[in-house]
């Protein structure tokens, strides 16, 4: 149930953190993958970690929040491989504010763009041409902020929520051929956890007591991307260590 050889995935910001994370875990489960993020550099450089496991790889520099850009990697990974069976809608970025007055419109127009107006894009561009193929898998990451949101990131916890209303949306609109869920992860320890890293306070609070680790993922990614979730759509699955 589990088997994804030959598949295609295209996994947006999968340069680094819970993307790199999935994109080496398809890989390994036999997929080949398009891997997309702003910078090529570092896309190229999980490519070849991509080819050394003995499957393609094609790295593609785009950024998601930029409604056009999106169009482009969705041509490009259906020119290089001609379907996409599994989109992973991982890309994100979660920047504050000196408070939620000081929140400028720059700043709010980028969570939104990055967070939620590209992966609607993207979704939806993918989707409809995995309906008029043989189907696929689209997976969202939106965030246990969606669910306990704080005054200090209420921009990014909002566009996650909206992943949260748009992956239902979804799954109604491209069902019964597409399948459409959502990861929702809890604080993970990857590149952009130095803020909050050292905090037991937080770590303390949560269900496990511990924070999450990249590779704690996939597991979950896995199932999604796979037939063993073959009658799973619309859901919301918290990877979280327990955010109560």
């Amino acid at each position: 149930m589990f088997d994804l050889t030959d598949k295609i995935a295209l996994v947006t910001g999968g340069s680094r953190g819970l993307g790199r994370a999935m994109v080496l875990a398809l890989a390994k489960a036999g997929v080949d993958v398009v891997i997309a993020s702003r910078k090529i550099e570092a896309c190229e450089a999980v490519a070849r970690a991509v080819e050394a496991l003995g499957r393609r790889a094609l790295p593609v520099a785009a950024h998601v929040g930029q409604w056009d850009d999106n169009a482009m990697l969705c041509e490009r990974a259906y020119d290089a491989f001609g379907r996409v069976d599994v989109l992973v809608n991982n890309a994100g970025l979660s920047p504050l504010a000196p408070s939620l007055k000081e929140t400028s419109e720059a700043l709010f127009d980028k969570v939104i763009d990055v967070n939620f107006k590209g992966p609607f894009r993207l979704s939806v561009l993918v989707g409809e041409r995995m309906m008029a193929g043989a189907g696929g898998s689209i997976i969202n990451l939106s965030s246990s902020a969606s669910f306990k949101p704080e005054p200090h990131f209420a921009p990014y916890a909002g566009a996650k929520a909206a992943i949260n209303a748009m992956t239902v949306a979804l799954a109604k609109a491209f069902g019964p051929k597409v399948r459409v869920n959502c990861i929702a992860p809890g604080p993970f320890l990857t590149d952009v956890s130095g803020a909050w890293r050292d905090n037991e306070v937080m770590k303390n609070a949560l269900g496990l007591k511990r924070f999450g680790e990249p590779d704690e993922i996939v597991g979950t990614a896995l199932y999604l991307a796979s037939s063993a979730s073959s009658y799973t759509t619309g859901t919301i699955i918290r990877v979280d260590g327990g955010v109560w």
